[in-house]
């Protein structure tokens, strides 16, 4: 007889991981580190648990985009008053804020739940090379792109 594994939460070993956004596609390095957060590349993965580990994602202000996106793609926010919506194109936003392209695109792959919003707290971006988790001792992730 078989029996299927669950994971309990206080069984869930995790690692931190640092990942260069250098030259890096935006879509296809979002997908590889939503994979990471949700915890589907373990053996242990449990759909109902996280088992997610840390990734941090340095340079981010070097990521790349095809196409013609820094030009068309916009980002939209809304206050809930009438007339105050307000657009940003993708390249302005790359000049303002770097981070939130990444931490936008990441967030849409991710669970709508509460499961999904714990997923994305361990999730950290910065625009340059340093970072501020050195203390974690995090280890270097080449991606398979």
């Amino acid at each position: 007889m078989r029996s299927t594994h669950i994971t309990k939460p206080q069984e869930v070993q995790r690692k931190w991981f640092v990942i260069d956004a250098d030259g890096q596609n935006l879509g296809r390095i979002s997908s590889q580190i939503a994979h990471i957060l949700r915890g589907k590349h373990k053996p242990t993965f449990s759909p109902s648990v996280d088992t997610g580990d840390y990734v941090i994602v340095i340079n981010a202000e070097k990521v790349a985009v095809t196409g013609r996106k820094l030009d068309q793609k916009t980002y939209v926010r809304h206050s809930g008053h009438i007339g105050r919506r307000k657009e940003t194109k993708m390249k302005d936003m790359l000049a303002k804020k770097p981070e939130f392209i990444l931490w936008h695109s990441v967030k849409g792959m991710l669970p709508k739940n509460n499961l999904g919003r714990e997923m994305f707290k361990k999730f950290h971006v910065y625009a340059g090379s340093e970072h501020k988790h050195q203390a974690q001792q995090p280890e270097v992730l080449k991606l398979d792109i």
